[in-house]
């Protein structure tokens, strides 16, 4: 009698654990994805430290958000990710930004490279918002370049103005250009 009762609990135990993770799986309307995605951006966005030097982007799959990219400050990585916990609907938050060391070599670069990049007569209309299209990152004496830019030719001067910066080992350019409708 016993064996029976546990073969048959061996049996129906595969079964039970898929009709619960069936249970706990949520569907998720779209609509409610993309009200995700838009307040996760104004809330980056309006985070009060947040300037041209930092770069965060971030993934949402369900109710669960991750953030990624690189910072100059602790405080921002972790401000961003308290905010975005603060936001309704979001269950999870999965904080992957980088924070980047600290060094005055680096520093020393980030102005360098704002000062070649929106300094350019080509390029100083990105200078005038408030939130900068064009970040810079700089990490150990390389830079990144990510954002939009409204033409191939800004991504093309933006990427030389960056290379002309005495003291940079390297450029990377991840600058997209934006579709023109």
């Amino acid at each position: 009698m016993k064996r029976r009762v546990i073969a048959s609990f061996l049996f129906l135990a595969p079964w039970t654990v898929l009709v619960l993770m069936a249970q706990t799986q949520k569907e998720v309307p779209a609509r409610a994805v993309e009200r995700i995605q838009k307040e996760v951006r104004h809330e980056i966005l309006m985070l009060p430290y947040f300037g041209v030097f930092d770069n965060i982007s971030y993934k949402v799959e369900g109710y669960k958000v991750t953030l990624m990219g690189q910072v100059t400050r602790p405080t921002l990585k972790s401000s961003a990710g308290n905010v975005v916990k603060q936001i309704e609907g979001v269950e999870q938050v999965d904080n992957q930004i980088e924070v980047l060391p600290v060094s005055p070599m680096d520093d020393r670069l980030r102005l360098a490279l704002y000062r070649a990049i929106y300094g350019d007569s080509a390029l100083v209309r990105y200078a005038m918002p408030v939130i900068k299209p064009i970040r810079i990152v700089v990490k150990n004496g390389n830079a990144t370049l990510e954002g939009v830019v409204d033409n191939e030719g800004d991504k093309n001067i933006a990427n030389i103005r960056a290379n002309g910066v005495s003291g940079v080992f390297s450029v990377t350019n991840n600058l997209v250009v934006a579709k023109s409708e």
